[in-house]
């Protein structure tokens, strides 16, 4: 009835009931009837009595619409409903006991009414939480809109991250085009940057750049969102599971008073430019106004008292690490980042965990001992392998080259660099590998041996690495037994000599008989 006053004063100024209407969103029966009311109590000609007077008169003398009366279809058991719900059961199960006992169908609706009548629900209150100057910053993500991409031009969907200062309310704000973890550790930099200093605390929501287990009561965070708060000395507070209010003031006062106030209304433009803007407005407008509940400037709130407050920021930036478990494969390097990076073969099938730096990428077992460390790959699909990572029987293979194989070949010796030669000279097969594994042969010979058997090789006209091995397996390189040319199968291949591995003299015995 707060509306009497000015329909008294539209009615007594000679205003139509459409009029009225329209200027006091009420309606038509309704100004009707005031009308009539007013005409009853003689008060559209002489002086306006008080508004005090006015409405105890209204209350006296018009008549007030009844609310419809109905009676509830469980009234009668009342009693009994409250007896039930005293002993804890259910609405559900007070509607099977009363079915149960008369009879008939109850309505679970009239029973929900009759228990609301009976446990009215308290309103939920709310406690405002202050905090100390420098104590505490939210942050948070929000939708931006489409946002023009300053290196392909198209519009793509982007971010605003927001983080503000509890006790001042002073704000800042970046575009983004992801919430990846990257962009999560940047944008926590690019804000302690503009406030200059660091608070003790920093409430964040559960997202997964931030936390990888939301709980109400132990939370664990990111591994690198956890290097980060070390390196730069604040702690991570997380909300509970489901509880946006608790960072109540970057929810309203940030993300939303940013998206109302600064990107509404907005046409798509370049990344940059509209941070540059929102740089600005975050200053000049949001650091500016006076904001509804400390009913002062948080801009003038941060500079002459929260700032000093905050705690020095790290002349250095975190290296920005991204922590994740992969499994060794068999080719015995990891997948990170589109890159591969080598890790220990006898690590093969098990699972590491990579930290990959801006500048490098190091592994560890998952307990935490390093294996591994390599420069960061710069485009995707690079290998980065280090040699003793990798089977030793496996790695001659892998960096067998001509050239290198016929430097090896000289340092060893004449006669073997004659073989190696003939070797990497032979057409059309590759005889490469060949001439890695004849050199090969020095790991359990010693290059003077080799030399020695190539050259006694050579002597027989044989350049093959069957002959050279044959002879040192026999020791004939340590002996002056004389070689005999045997003519090989022909095969189109010209004639081959071999050495013996025992005297000819053996063979005589054998086929003449007598003693050796």
């Amino acid at each position: 009835m707060l509306e009497i006053m000015e329909v008294l004063r539209l009615l007594r100024s000679g205003a139509s009931d459409r009029q009225i209407k329209d200027l006091l969103a009420l309606n038509r029966r309704t100004v009707a009837k005031y009308r009539v009311w007013a005409d009853q109590q003689n008060l559209l000609a002489g002086p306006l009595a008080s508004s005090q007077t006015i409405h105890e008169l209204l209350d006296r003398t018009m008549p007030k619409a009844l609310p419809p009366q109905q009676t509830s279809t469980v009234a009668v058991y009342r009693d009994a409903i409250a007896a039930m719900r005293a002993r804890g059961m259910e609405i559900a199960a007070i509607r099977t006991r009363l079915e149960e006992q008369q009879q008939s169908p109850i309505s679970y609706s009239a029973i929900w009414r009759l228990v609301q009548q009976l446990e009215p629900a308290l309103p939920e209150t709310f406690v405002r939480v202050e905090t100390k100057p420098g104590d505490e910053a939210q942050v948070d993500f929000g939708y931006a809109g489409l946002v023009l991409d300053p290196t392909t031009g198209r519009p793509r969907k982007a971010w605003v991250f927001v983080m503000l200062l509890a006790w001042s309310r002073h704000v800042y704000a970046e575009i983004v085009f992801d919430q990846r973890l990257e962009t999560w550790l940047l944008c926590h930099r690019h804000a302690f940057e503009f406030f200059g200093g660091v608070p003790t605390r920093v409430v964040c929501d559960n997202l997964k750049s931030a936390i990888i287990h939301s709980a109400v009561h132990e939370p664990t965070a990111q591994r690198a969102y956890r290097e980060c708060a070390e390196h730069d000395g604040f702690l991570i507070d997380p909300n509970p599971p489901r509880s946006p209010h608790l960072k109540g003031k970057v929810e309203q006062g940030g993300v939303h008073f940013v998206k109302r106030n600064f990107l509404a209304g907005r046409a798509p433009e370049l990344r940059d430019t509209l941070n540059a803007k929102l740089l600005t407005w975050c200053e000049e407008t949001a650091g500016r106004r006076v904001h509804g509940t400390t009913r002062q400037q948080p801009i003038e709130r941060f500079r002459t008292i929260e700032q000093a407050a905050l705690q020095s920021l790290p002349r250095d930036p975190y290296d920005l690490a991204i922590w994740a478990k992969v499994a060794l494969h068999r080719d015995c390097h990891v997948t990170f980042d589109r890159s591969y990076y080598s890790a220990p073969f006898r690590l093969v099938s098990q699972e590491l965990w990579v930290r990959g730096g801006t500048r490098t990428v190091d592994l560890f077992t998952t307990d935490h001992r390093l294996v591994a460390t390599h420069n960061r790959a710069a485009e995707p699909g690079t290998r980065r392998t280090t040699l003793d990572h990798l089977p030793p029987t496996k790695v001659p293979g892998l960096v067998l080259t001509r050239e290198d194989t016929r430097v090896r070949a000289d340092a060893i010796g004449p006669a073997t660099a004659r073989i190696v030669t003939r070797l990497l000279d032979h057409r059309p097969e590759d005889r490469l590998k060949v001439a890695g594994r004849l050199l090969r042969l020095v790991t359990d010979f010693g290059p003077d041996r080799l030399e020695q058997a190539c050259a006694r090789a050579g002597a027989y006209g044989s350049g093959e690495y069957v002959s050279v091995k044959r002879i040192l397996l026999a020791g004939l390189d340590q002996t002056d037994t004389a070689p005999l040319v045997v003519a090989p199968i022909d095969r189109g291949e010209p004639p081959r000599s071999y050495t013996f591995a025992r005297h000819a003299s053996e063979f005589v015995v054998s086929l003449f008989g007598g003693v050796r």
